[in-house]
């Protein structure tokens, strides 16, 4: 009768549990409101470009290398593969949650409990097992939650690597840039020195008045100015690469002797035409999804820690006892106990642990809704940014080729006395920042290749994983 009853209970408990389940867990799948479409023309019309082997598109094996020292070096990416690892161990863990823990045992004991006896010796050999039957579906949530945690850290290890190399490659293009616009600096501070050499000479000998002479110096002494800044903004631009890649300064600088001499274009980037499918690429919009999941499973589990948990424990063995010349041997076994705990007071606690859970839950899901507009904002701004640089070379080539003619023909003027001095720091003005606007939009162009491909999540692919 006993017995019957036992298990009447144990059939209810699980039914209501097993019915309960699907409740226990909020969503774990959130809707996000996405544009159709992108609100700024496609670069090249989206042409298709293997994004996760871009680097090696460029035809620059050194800023390959670099990428490749820098992620080597950088410890974001070894925290990165280390949570890997922590997460892989929780996995490992909830898992075994959901199977029974068997335990051996071995054991040996002489003893004399009775006066005038001989003493005896047992010995036994056993297994002991017990197991939390998980009626609602807590610990399948629990070890669901393990395995998107080990997906979010493989995501987070690519992101990291994704950022270091989108940073090493603005570093690069922006050295290349310091050190062209360098070259200009030194051209033009060389010219206004000998200017004001010859300046100096024709006021000494009568010909140029002394305030000629005057500006003149003031002129080539600005130059020297902005000559020694950019001289100071390429070494910054080198001990930062330095820095990133762990390279030591001469071999640093050797390479980039070497690949800074003549720059090879960007390669284009694929750019799906629907906003949704292009942020799929991201790994911090999957990390952010992962979140949600990990938050409802935690929902989950501290539901389940108010509502009913049934253990079973069991054991087999087998025991040998000598006393004296005799002995006796045999076998054990138990089943139980089946052990229904119900959750009666707790000052409120476990429902403070749901609360706060869901609270949480809550959170997860405004934090995905916000990562996916970040998402789609930055690539709309990369082509945006690309956009714009590309509708603005022509101009600046055109500005660039007008006011260096217009120097050269200054120049010229000058030296026969048909063009006053003012007209000539004039024409250098203009021609040196056209020569500085162009070279500055170059770098911005190529920045704007980067942020698209960081934008576009570095040919990380969900499905890999």
């Amino acid at each position: 009768m006993k017995e019957t009853c036992l298990r009447t209970l144990v059939l209810i408990v699980l039914g209501t549990g097993l019915a309960g389940c699907a409740s226990l867990l909020p969503p774990t799948k959130v809707e996000v409101s996405v544009a159709p479409a992108w609100h700024t023309p496609l670069p090249h019309g989206g042409t298709v470009g293997a994004l996760s082997a871009w680097w090696q598109q460029q035809g620059d094996p050194v800023l390959v290398e670099l990428i490749a020292a820098a992620q080597d070096a950088s410890p974001s990416v070894a925290q990165a593969l280390a949570r890997i690892a922590a997460a892989r161990a929780n996995q490992a863990t909830a898992r075994a949650a959901l199977l029974p823990n068997v335990n051996a045992q071995l054991g040996a004991t002489r003893a004399n409990l009775q006066p005038d006896t001989p003493a005896a010796t047992t010995q036994s050999l056993g297994l002991q097992a017990a197991w939390e039957l998980d009626l609602v579906g807590a610990n399948q949530a629990v070890s669901d939650a393990a395995r998107a945690q080990v997906e979010s850290s493989q995501a987070q290890w690519h992101d990291a690597r994704v950022s270091i190399a989108a940073e090493v490659a603005n570093l690069y293009y922006g050295l290349s840039t310091c050190r062209q616009l360098l070259d200009v600096a030194r051209e033009d501070a060389q010219s206004r020195r000998e200017t004001a050499r010859l300046s100096e000479l024709s006021a000494k000998a009568g010909f140029a008045a002394p305030a000629v002479a005057a500006l003149a110096r003031a002129s080539a002494a600005d130059s020297n100015s902005r000559l020694t800044q950019q001289t100071a903004q390429c070494a910054l631009d080198t001990k930062a690469l330095v820095a990133l890649t762990a390279l030591s300064q001469p071999d640093l600088e050797e390479k980039l002797a070497i690949a800074l001499v003549n720059k090879a274009q960007l390669a284009p980037l694929f750019v799906a035409s629907v906003p949704a499918q292009a942020i799929s690429q991201r790994p911090d919009v999957f990390v952010a999804e992962r979140d949600v999941v990990v938050a409802s499973a935690q929902v989950g589990s501290a539901i389940a820690q108010r509502l009913p948990r049934l253990s079973l424990s069991g054991s087999i063995g087998a025991m040998r006892v000598t006393t004296g010349a005799a002995q006796v041997s045999g076998a054990t076994w138990s089943l139980g106990p089946l052990t229904l705990s119900l959750p009666v007071f707790d000052a409120g606690q476990r429902a403070a642990a749901v609360t706060s859970a869901e609270a949480a839950y809550q959170g997860a899901v405004v934090a995905y809704q916000g990562k996916v507009r970040l998402a789609v904002r930055e690539v709309e701004e990369a082509l945006v940014n690309l956009q714009s640089t590309d509708a603005r070379r022509l101009d600046a080539d055109i500005a660039t080729q007008g006011y260096t003619e217009s120097l050269a023909a200054t120049q010229t003027r000058y030296s026969q006395g048909l063009a006053s001095l003012v007209e000539l720091e004039d024409a250098r003005r203009f021609a040196l920042a056209a020569q500085t606007a162009q070279l500055t939009l170059k770098l911005e162009r190529n920045r704007a290749w980067v942020s698209l491909y960081r934008a576009l999540g570095g040919g990380w692919d969900a499905s890999r994983i």
